[in-house]
């Protein structure tokens, strides 16, 4: 079968690598998921990951903390976490390489956008760690950056909420989810999506983003398939 996407952007946050513990690393979780992402491989799929660093660090609850150093220890997080995968997805036989916006030649290589595509094309998988490699910026606008630079079609925005919902289906039993969205009605109500630099940005670059639950990993497969999960974010 023909997958809908030639090249994608993964975007995983880090508590979905902590399953149900929260915090962390949980193998049998992180197991699943690349076993999915290798489906997807397998489908001919080039397949670039951003990941999130929340199973060990969140600088917004940091306390006092300086906000520039409260960062750099979250990115050293995403450092983490990309060599998890990366661990993990090569077990699965997959060829796999880790790049940093903050150079540790020792453990993985420098981020170089050429390199980068460069390994896509030639079926690598390639896990972008340290985020921006500036404070101030999220790990979803690291997301929305790569996926302009390696020129993804798409990013798939998996985590443990299945789609974008008009308010807390937390806390709101009767919340709606939205099937499909636009940049526009994103951002003028303040939907929680990505945040504003990165919805931005995708919505400069025409980059749609696709919103899902990776606690089912199969849902990944899905979504290579073109079948109806989440919400779909496009341009207006």
């Amino acid at each position: 079968m023909e997958p809908k996407y030639k090249r994608v952007l993964l975007k995983l946050s880090g508590e979905a690598l902590a399953g149900s513990a929260q915090h962390g690393l949980d193998g049998a979780t992180i197991s699943s998921i690349c076993s999915a992402i290798k489906d997807c491989a397998d489908l001919g799929v080039e397949i670039a990951i951003v990941v999130g660093g929340g199973n060990f660090w969140r600088g917004r609850s940091s306390g006092e903390m300086e906000r520039t150093r409260a960062d750099h220890i979250g990115m050293l997080a995403t450092a983490m976490n990309a060599l998890a995968v990366a661990d993990s997805l090569e077990s699965f036989g997959l060829d796999v390489r880790v790049q940093t916006a903050i150079p540790m030649p020792s453990v993985a290589e420098p981020y170089i956008r050429n390199k980068a595509v460069r390994h896509l094309e030639k079926g690598r998988v390639v896990i972008f760690g340290c985020g921006t490699g500036n404070p101030f910026f999220s790990t979803d606008t690291a997301a929305s950056l790569r996926a302009a630079e390696i020129e993804a079609d798409v990013i798939l925005k998996a985590s443990i909420v299945d789609g974008v919902y008009d308010s807390d289906p937390k806390k709101n039993p009767d919340a709606k989810m939205y099937d499909v969205l636009t940049f526009s009605e994103v951002l003028e109500q303040g939907l929680k999506v990505m945040d504003g630099t990165a919805a931005s940005m995708c919505k400069d670059n025409n980059i749609p983003i696709l919103v899902f639950s990776i606690e089912q990993p199969e849902n990944l497969v899905l979504a290579m398939k073109g079948e109806k999960i989440g919400t779909i974010v496009k341009e207006d």
